[in-house]
């Protein structure tokens, strides 16, 4: 649609698309670009600790699970508690 609400045939809208970017770009206050940068390296250095604590957490959880499993050994059967020992049969 048009300026004026009529629809826009292809050229026309090729046409635009063309001066828009024929247009010089807008210029940009300088302190905008220090302050881009500031927070961009704020955002990779935040990003970059996450990263690691989560590699921690990780490695200690995987430290945690073998220790608790070597501990524990839940892989060996328990011993069986429902019948007693069987003593004095010797002399059958």
């Amino acid at each position: 649609m048009g300026d004026r609400g009529a629809p826009v045939n292809r050229p026309q809208r090729e046409a635009a698309a063309r001066r828009i970017m024929e247009q010089s770009a807008p210029r940009v206050p300088p302190e905008l670009y220090a302050d881009a940068v500031r927070r961009g390296g704020r955002m990779l250095r935040r990003r970059t600790a996450a990263r690691r604590l989560m590699w921690l957490v990780l490695c200690a959880a995987a430290v945690a699970f073998t220790v608790w499993a070597l501990t524990v050994q839940p892989w060996v059967e328990p011993p069986s508690e429902t019948t007693p020992p069987v003593t004095g049969w010797e002399g059958w």
